[in-house]
């Protein structure tokens, strides 16, 4: 007998399934994209306070400039992200060594005050860094994803 009732009742259950499927994918899908939205406006934000800052001072430093450069690359990480659903990795690779350049150019200005060894710690992460950009485009090459 509850097999009989079970038979009866599958087609509604396909149904609420089908339902609660789409309303989560929708929910999902919202979220990706409020999310998407306030991270790059908060890039937008960051970039636009860092640049008024800087007419502030009335000049730019190398380290502001490259600063900015960073928020570049964080909204183009945002944008491909946007319209391709793929992180793409190389660009926050590209991002990690800005900043690591920034920080060594902030090590070798204040170099009375900063052990040598700080410099050559920061100089390998980037040879690191860089090493792996090029690991990921023999890889993404030779092996492309389907």
């Amino acid at each position: 007998m509850e097999s009989k009732n079970t038979h009866f009742l599958q087609p509604l259950i396909n149904f609420i399934e089908i339902i609660a499927s789409n309303l989560g994918a929708l929910l999902v899908k919202s979220f990706h994209y409020l999310a998407l939205f306030l991270i790059g406006a908060a890039i937008v934000w960051a970039a636009a306070v860092e640049f008024l800052s800087m007419m502030d001072k009335g000049s730019a430093s190398i380290e502001d400039i490259l600063l900015l450069f960073i928020y570049l690359e964080l909204g183009a990480v945002v944008g491909i992200y946007f319209q391709t659903n793929h992180m793409p990795v190389r660009f926050l690779i590209y991002v990690a060594i800005t900043a690591l350049t920034r920080l060594l150019l902030e090590l070798v200005f204040d170099w009375h005050n900063t052990a040598y060894i700080n410099i050559i710690i920061v100089c390998g992460g980037i040879l690191l860094l860089a090493t792996s950009i090029l690991v990921l485009r023999y890889a993404s090459h030779h092996y492309p994803s389907k």
